[in-house]
Parts: structure tokens; C-alpha cells; sequence
């Protein structure tokens, strides 16, 4: 059912609900008929401990309310899809922002002439403390990018490496206030992101430029704006010296400025501006990011996806934990004549309280298992499907699942307290 959830499609996401409503249902209109054929062939499981009355009671009560918990299963389902989902949303969103946001400034172009214009607009309007005009060149080859895409969950984007010079990648280091790293002769570096870089942790391929063969001298990691169009490579960069360098063909042009302020959105809008006259005029849209804007995107597309999916997951676990809670209360006075009973016939209070813990966790267990069982395996493939290099660190996939779990987790546990609480004041003989 999950899967065919995650294929896409009208028709297999319609399959995939059907699956798991069908399973649901099934399963609990099945248990109450499947226990009792399970003690009969293990007739003395069936007497051990306070088994007999903990499955006596849940069976007879799913026997009336099968139905009900399914629902509630339902319910519970998609309540950790919808706030997983949120999750991965929200992650999503914050780690675009972060990767393309290295700079407080970028522009990116694959036509140079225009950085004049961005220039003089950043000079006029736009108060920096340091910026650096570049470009990033085509290597001979794909040698490094064919690497990646056999070695790591890596897209090609180029038919070529990208490159760049290395007094452009110290200036932009020194920007970024980062140490400052050197280039022997004869060596180059490769500059990537920081999920790539276990990958090429045992990369030590030579690569040739401008006739010359180069040593791999380190790799670094960190946030260079790699993952936009007209970038600082897709990914990667090849560090190599500037005179090999500058004898390869420009990939495109850019402007990396960090500014004494936020940039406002007035300042944004005059560079924009530029951008749109190049795209009516040649059809060449350039890339323009800066930080204060992503940041702005980012919180408004949260407003309108991440928080309505969060506040359905609260409604929607509130309203499933409270018809469980409002069922398990309303049988008070069977249990007290339950319990009453049972302390004619001389169990004394600790194993009743233990009878009625055991029937607590087995009943709100219950609805919650399948959920969890269907929810996990669809989170970790929504967590994949997005581009390579996003869900990493803390937005890892894994993570996200176990945040929305013990989340569900912590709300839920919140109502089995406050029920069992009050049926164990109520129900129980006092001493």
C-alpha cells in the first residue's frame, strides 16, 4: 500500500489507500475471532498469568468495536503520514534555503557582459563588505562526475567537470571566513557537498587540464551555492590552479557579495530588474539568490504548506486518541464490577493493577502498531524521492521518521496517562 502510494498516479495512489484501508479493516475485524484460535491451539499460554482475562476482555470489546479501532487505525495512519509529510516539507524547504544561501548575494550568468550591469547596480544600492566577480570553467572531461554518479546518489547535470580558479575559491573562502587552504604545483582540490564528501573519501584519481596532469591534494566540504543553476559546480567543484584555469572554456559567470545588512527586498527587486530586461531581450534568464530573500521564501511556503499539515495531525491525533479514551472510560462501572469480583475470589490489588496495565498497553497499542508499520516505510521513501544532497545531517529521512513518531508518540502517550489514571482511581478496590 505505501508503496503504490509513493509510485504517483492516479490510479496506483488509489490502489495503495485501498490496500491499507482494506488491511485495517481486516485485521481488526479478524482479531477478535483470531484470538481465541490461537489460545485454543496453545492451551497453556491461554492460563498463564492474567492472559485469560486481559485477551477475554479486549476480544469481547473488539467483538462490538472492531470497527471503531480500524477506524481509529485509520485515523492514527494518517496522522504520522500528514505530520511526516509536514516534516519533510519543512526540512525540504530549510535545506534549500541553507544551500542556496551561502552568500548573502549571488548571481550567476552564462553570459558575462551582463555582470556589468549587476555590478554597478550592487555599487549604487547594495552596501557590501566583500564581493568577487569569477567564472566557473569546463574541465576536459566528466571524470569526477561519472565517479559520483556510480559512488553516491548523485545526478549528472553537466557533461563536463566544473572548475574554478584558485585565487576565485580562496577569495570565496576568505568571505566565508573559513581557514585558509593552499595549492602546491602540480595538484588541484575538489570543493563538495557535504553528503558527497564520504564518496569521494577514497577518490585519488589524477586528472589532466590544459595538457598537465594534476594530484589530488584534499577534499573540502561546506556551503558554496552548488546546488542552483550557473553555480559553483553542481555539487563539486575542481580547484585547480589559475593559469590552467583561465586556458578552459567559461561555463558562466558570477558575483558573490556579502552585505553589511540584510539585502531588502527593494535592493532585490533592482537587481531583479536587470535580470528581467536580459530575459526579454535575449531569453536568457540569469541566476539571482540572495539570503534574506530565501529566508522570506522559505517562511511563506512553510505558512502554507508545513503549518495547515501539522495542525490536521494534531486534530486528527487529538480526535483518535479521545474516541479511544471516551470508549475505554465509558466501560467504568464493568470494570468496577470486573475488579470487584476478582477480589471475592482473592486476587489482590497489585495483580489487578497489573492486569489492568497490560490491558491498557495491549488496547491502545493496538491502533497505533499498524499506522506506525505502514507509516514508516512511506516517510523514509517521501524522504528519498527528493533530489540528492537535501535530506542529509538532521533532515536525514531517518530522522524526520523517528521526529514524527515520537511526536505521535508523546501526544498519544498524554491520553493513555490521563485515561488510565482516572479508570485506575475508579475501577480498583481500595485497600
Amino acid at each position: 500500500g505505501p508503496l503504490l502510494l509513493l509510485m504517483g498516479g492516479m490510479l496506483p495512489s488509489l490502489l495503495g489507500t485501498g490496500c491499507v484501508i482494506a488491511f485495517l479493516y481486516g485485521f481488526f475485524l479478524s482479531f477478535a475471532s483470531g484470538v481465541p484460535a490461537f489460545f485454543e491451539r496453545r492451551p497453556a499460554k491461554k492460563y498463564a498469568g492474567q492472559t485469560l482475562l486481559v485477551f477475554r476482555t479486549l476480544t469481547a470489546k473488539l467483538a462490538t468495536m472492531g470497527i471503531v479501532m480500524a477506524t481509529v487505525s485509520l485515523l492514527f495512519t494518517a496522522t504520522l503520514i500528514v505530520e511526516g509529510s509536514g516534516m519533510t516539507f519543512s526540512a525540504m524547504f530549510q535545506s534549500r534555503m541553507e544551500k542556496a544561501s551561502a552568500f548573502d548575494l549571488y548571481i550567476g550568468t552564462k553570459n558575462e557582459a551582463h555582470l556589468d550591469a549587476y555590478q554597478d547596480q550592487i555599487r549604487r544600492s547594495v552596501p557590501v563588505t566583500a564581493v568577487r566577480r569569477y567564472a566557473v570553467y569546463q574541465g576536459e572531461d566528466a571524470q569526477v562526475t561519472d565517479y559520483l554518479a556510480d559512488h553516491a546518489s548523485y545526478h549528472k547535470f553537466s557533461s563536463r567537470d566544473m572548475l574554478m580558479a584558485f585565487s576565485d575559491y580562496a577569495a570565496l573562502r576568505a568571505m566565508k571566513g573559513w581557514p585558509a587552504v593552499t595549492l602546491e604545483t602540480g595538484e588541484y582540490l575538489i570543493h563538495c557537498q557535504d553528503y558527497l564528501g564520504p564518496s569521494l573519501a577514497d577518490y585519488r584519481q589524477p586528472i589532466r587540464i590544459s595538457g598537465q596532469t594534476l594530484e589530488l591534494a584534499g577534499i573540502e566540504t561546506g556551503p558554496l551555492n552548488q546546488n542552483l543553476w550557473d553555480a559553483n559546480g553542481h555539487g563539486f567543484v575542481l580547484v585547480v590552479p589559475d593559469e590552467l584555469a583561465r586556458n578552459c572554456p567559461v561555463s558562466h559567470g558570477a558575483i558573490a557579495a556579502m552585505t553589511e545588512e540584510p539585502v531588502s527586498g527593494e535592493q532585490f527587486a533592482g537587481l531583479c530588474a536587470i535580470r528581467d530586461r536580459y530575459d526579454a531581450a535575449e531569453g536568457l534568464y540569469d541566476t539571482l539568490y540572495s539570503k534574506a530573500d530565501q529566508e522570506t521564501e522559505a517562511a511563506s511556503m512553510s505558512a502554507m504548506v508545513v503549518f495547515p499539515l501539522y495542525y490536521l495531525a494534531l486534530v486528527l491525533t487529538m480526535t483518535a486518541a479521545t474516541i479511544l479514551t471516551v470508549q475505554q472510560l465509558s466501560e467504568t462501572d464493568r470494570y468496577r464490577g470486573q475488579f470487584a469480583l476478582l477480589r471475592k475470589l482473592g486476587m489482590d490489588r497489585r495483580e489487578m493493577r497489573r492486569a489492568l496495565g497490560c490491558q491498557f498497553a495491549i488496547y491502545y497499542a493496538m491502533p497505533a502498531l499498524p499506522p506506525a508499520l505502514i507509516a514508516v516505510p512511506f516517510l523514509l521513501n517521501l524522504g528519498g524521492a527528493v533530489e540528492p544532497g537535501t535530506m542529509t545531517g538532521i533532515y536525514h529521512p531517518a530522522a524526520i521518521t523517528a521526529l514524527a513518531l515520537g511526536l505521535f508518540c508523546l501526544i498519544y502517550l498524554f491520553y493513555i496517562l490521563m485515561a488510565y489514571t482516572s479508570l485506575k482511581r475508579n475501577v480498583l478496590p481500595q485497600e
